[in-house]
């Protein structure tokens, strides 16, 4: 474990423009951070481009604003693309926001082998517990198959996927449900990718995941070890995996949905306990949240005091000596087999389901997120869950004042660089490759067990410099919006 290598201590990071979130960048790189994560704004999930009336509003809200691929290229000025690895947490566009990542390198001279990173690209946790889905789940989990094949033969220090249990939790989910669901989730695509014809371990070791950190530190630390045995014996049993496929690899972060506003700097400590248990449990990638994220974006103040707090845990604390402090706590060993036996259990409810895809249009998911997130609210407003500066050890300070940026402002300057980047592009060559692009894409739109590659084609409508916008309209046209039952 740490001996030999300290985690990745990636910080997430989108603010309105691109240029602003490059500056942010470059702050927590010279701070010292060792990986990127990006945060896209809602109009670039939804693959929506910042001039549409849809978008109004929303342009640079709650993560950076990305249309084209010389916005992508601004994002990523100065940043040594070879030598550092970037997360983006990007779902229903990862093709083509990956595709720009790609052509901005290819238009440095830097090959794609050269790449290093994750792309999001978890749909189905999209259905179950975000809403930034687009088309409908059958066409989109074939783009997610494609997204594996592209990246094995191309790009193959890239993870093509981070299979969140993250935004499960968020959604109010439990420790076991997060781990159940998530693994659900993970069979579905690995089903899907060897069903496409990909052998299960020319793509397995590139699977990367992402969970949740909160307050209860045996019980997080113990998930992350009840979920190393879980993927092991998932990934052996159900498709004959090699070891190097059955090796759980995550990312981190703390609790976004823990954060409270009264009080803000007690977050401070609450970050700090999530962080250890995530350290603990043997997290691979980590991002700490800043203090005041439950009033506004962090202030760099809060987004260098995060960063810090992984250092004093990596440098000071001592937890990085030995590869398992916790190893032989009868306590510790006790929670992480409870949790791993749950969790089976809560699976196999899913496997009679007939798998993630079809509990999903059950609403089993959903209906058994819903009802722990209300069972714990009212745990909260009775007072038997106590959050402390909310229910308990309150005062009568009020929320400070947080700067925010002039999103009126931001929003008129994107859509100026959108329209003057359309206006001397080459119109006829954007028109043919979303032409070919909806030819490509008719054969995603019916269930098959085999798909035309896709990810080619989106990389030339990159190339011809359309936007995420009419690359989404084109998918659109041929496969439709999903509209949930």
């Amino acid at each position: 474990m740490y001996r030999g290598r300290l985690w990745t201590m990636r910080q997430y990071a989108g603010f309105g423009t691109a240029a602003e979130t490059n500056r942010r960048f470059r702050l927590l790189l010279d701070a010292g951070q060792t990986g990127l994560s990006v945060a896209f704004d809602l109009p670039t999930q939804m693959g929506i481009d910042s001039d549409s009336p849809r978008a109004q509003g929303e342009v640079g809200r709650v993560g950076v604003a990305i249309d084209t691929v010389d916005d992508m290229a601004t994002l990523l000025d100065g940043l040594p693309l070879d030598s550092v690895s970037t997360s983006m947490t990007i779902n229903a566009t990862a093709s083509t926001l990956l595709a720009m990542y790609i052509v901005v390198a290819e238009e440095r001279g830097i090959a794609r082998d050269r790449l290093s990173g994750t792309i999001q690209n978890d749909i189905l946790k999209e259905y179950i517990a975000r809403g930034t889905y687009i088309y409908p789940p059958q066409p989109s989990l074939a783009l997610v198959a494609d997204l594996f094949r592209f990246c094995a033969a191309e790009v193959p220090s890239w993870n093509p996927i981070s299979i969140s249990g993250y935004h499960i939790r968020e959604a109010g989910a439990t420790a076991v449900q997060e781990l159940a669901f998530t693994f659900a989730n993970a069979i579905e695509y690995v089903s899907r990718a060897v069903a496409a014809g990909l052998p299960v371990n020319t793509f397995a070791p590139r699977l990367s995941f992402f969970f949740a950190a909160h307050n209860d530190l045996f019980e997080e630390a113990a998930k992350f070890r009840a979920a190393r045995r879980l993927y092991a014996h998932i990934m052996r049993d159900r498709f004959g995996a090699s070891d190097a496929s059955a090796r759980l690899r995550f990312h981190t972060q703390t609790g976004g949905v823990t954060l409270q506003a009264q009080q803000p700097l007690n977050n401070v400590v609450r970050v700090a306990v999530q962080a250890l248990s995530a350290v603990l449990g043997g997290t691979q990638s980590l991002h700490t949240n800043g203090y005041d994220e439950a009033i506004a974006l962090p202030t760099e103040q809060a987004a260098t005091l995060a960063l810090r707090t992984q250092q004093i845990l990596a440098n000071e604390s001592g937890v990085a000596l030995t590869a398992d402090p916790l190893a032989g706590s009868y306590y510790v060993e006790h929670l992480t087999n409870t949790l791993a036996d749950q969790a089976t259990e809560l699976l196999a409810r899913v496997d009679a389901l007939g798998g993630a895809a079809k509990a999903i249009e059950a609403s089993f998911f959903q209906e058994e997120i819903a009802r722990s997130a209300y069972e714990y609210q009212l745990s909260v407003e009775r007072g038997d869950t106590v959050v402390v500066g909310v229910n308990k050890f309150t005062d009568d300070e009020p929320v400070p004042p947080i700067p925010t940026p002039d999103f009126s402002a931001l929003e008129r300057g994107q859509i100026e660089r959108l329209r003057a980047a359309r206006a001397v592009r080459d119109d006829a060559r954007v028109r043919a490759s979303l032409r070919a692009l909806r030819e490509t894409a008719r054969g995603y739109a019916k269930p098959a067990d085999r798909t035309p590659p896709l990810m080619e084609t989106i990389i030339d409508a990159v190339r011809a410099r359309a936007s995420v916008g009419e690359i989404a309209d084109a998918l659109r046209e041929e496969w439709g919006t999903y509209r949930p039952g």
